[in-house]
């Protein structure tokens, strides 16, 4: 697995490099193989560099919690074979970012609007610039909704994890094949409300809540409308 990023990113494998890699894209403690190569999954899944900090990770009990940083987001957005653009419009009464996305495929773009009172956090990068964080918020949650982009989180949800519920994200859930289908089911109900959220997570067996993991659970209860206002408008509305 190492040797495959390290062809894609033009460097030569070795120990040498799985040592500089764990270095770089793990924030503190012990790394085990098992969470190493975790790691090396998702970055081979969304083609993304670790050495630029496009994806990096925190180790958790045995897991991982892989965090993409906001030029890794804009790089599996720009890449996606239907993006067709997006749009940003600002509320300043409201303090909410509405981000549009438009996919080749679709006749309307994905909506979001993200509020700041909703996702503000006492952190410096909120604290110097909360207008482009809000900004940031809004492109991640729609970019989500319009792609289906699963298993990865921004800075502020990893934190939110690790501090919460710990997550395990480990080789077996990456690579089922029915995980993407279980993240959109739950997904789909988040969108409806919580009840119908708790729900569908309780109708789960335990090998299916095994595959999407608490990591994902948690990341999926953020998205709930308490926190997000979702929609798909008419291209003409969206003028």
């Amino acid at each position: 697995m190492a040797g495959k990023l390290a062809e894609r990113l033009g460097m030569a494998p070795g120990t040498e490099l799985m040592s500089t890699l764990k270095n770089t894209a793990f924030k503190g403690g012990n790394v085990t193989d098992e969470q190493f190569t975790a790691l090396l999954i998702v970055a081979n899944q969304y083609g993304l560099n670790p050495w630029t900090k496009e994806i990096y990770a925190f180790p958790d009990k045995g897991g991982i919690v892989p965090v993409v940083g906001v030029d890794g987001w804009a790089r599996i957005i720009n890449e996606h074979p239907q993006f067709d653009g997006m749009e940003f419009s600002y509320d300043k009464d409201e303090g909410a970012s509405t981000c549009r996305i438009y996919r080749k495929d679709r006749k309307h773009p994905t909506v979001v609007t993200e509020y700041m009172g909703e996702c503000e956090r006492n952190t410096q990068p909120w604290q110097s610039h909360p207008t482009r964080m809000l900004r940031h918020k809004s492109l991640i949650q729609c970019a989500r909704m319009a792609f289906g982009f699963a298993g990865i989180y921004d800075s502020d949800e990893a934190e939110r994890i690790i501090e919460s519920s710990p997550a395990s994200v480990v080789v077996g859930q990456q690579t089922d094949e029915r995980r993407p289908a279980l993240i959109a089911r739950c997904e789909e109900a988040a969108q409806m409300s919580m009840e119908v959220f708790a729900e569908t997570w309780k109708n789960l067996t335990q090998e299916e809540r095994q595959i999407i993991g608490n990591a994902e659970k948690e990341r999926i209860k953020e998205s709930i409308p308490v926190d997000a206002e979702y929609s798909e408008v008419d291209h003409a509305t969206a003028q």
